[in-house]
């Protein structure tokens, strides 16, 4: 059964996934409105890792909003691409931080699915630090979190947020190709002022 706690969750946040497709500066209060309501969800559900995961979103929403609107000097960040060399190293470390996560709450907790539930934390923080950088890559890593998520909240009987998960895997391609155009765009746009 969806609680008004959820739909409230639900909405404010595909609001706010949505402003950050649109490479929109709302995304972030919208953001942190719905993680806070989101805190409350997971903590309910015991998704351990997502309540800090939502925590985690509402402290960085707030550096995000900053960055996205002063970040460079005083300007706006562009939108651009990360450097391939932090990719590189950026998964293995994701791989072992979800295992040794997915092991405390293994332990020393009764989470559902603590393994799964970490994945998501932790590839949600690269992607949410990706974002807050404007860097292209944080779609490649929302998919992948998107995948895992959807089903994962689906068989905590959160129906509205797994069926939403759904449509943010299908933003993250939508946006991914979005900023593309906006980072070339972007790149561009000096060279024809000359």
């Amino acid at each position: 059964m969806i609680t008004p706690l959820e739909l409230a969750a639900n909405l404010l946040t595909a609001l706010a996934i949505v402003l950050a497709g649109r490479n929109n500066v709302h995304t972030w209060w919208t953001g942190i409105v719905g993680c806070g309501l989101f805190a409350l969800v997971f903590y309910g559900s015991h998704l351990y890792a997502d309540v800090v995961l939502q925590v985690f979103f509402v402290g960085t929403s707030f550096l995000g909003w900053w960055q996205w609107l002063r970040g460079a000097g005083g300007k706006p960040l562009a939108v651009t691409h990360a450097n391939f060399r932090s990719l590189l190293w950026t998964v293995p470390a994701g791989l072992a931080a979800t295992a040794a996560y997915g092991v405390l709450l293994h332990r020393y907790t009764n989470a559902y699915a603590p393994f799964l539930d970490s994945a998501v934390l932790v590839f949600s923080v690269i992607a949410q630090i990706l974002m807050m950088q404007r860097r292209i890559e944080n779609w490649a890593f929302w998919l992948l979190v998107n995948s895992i998520a959807a089903p994962l909240y689906f068989t905590r009987g959160l129906y509205l947020t797994s069926l939403l998960y759904a449509g943010y895997w299908v933003n993250a391609v939508l946006a991914w190709r979005l900023w593309r155009r906006l980072a070339a765009a972007q790149a561009a746009a000096p060279r024809s002022a000359t």
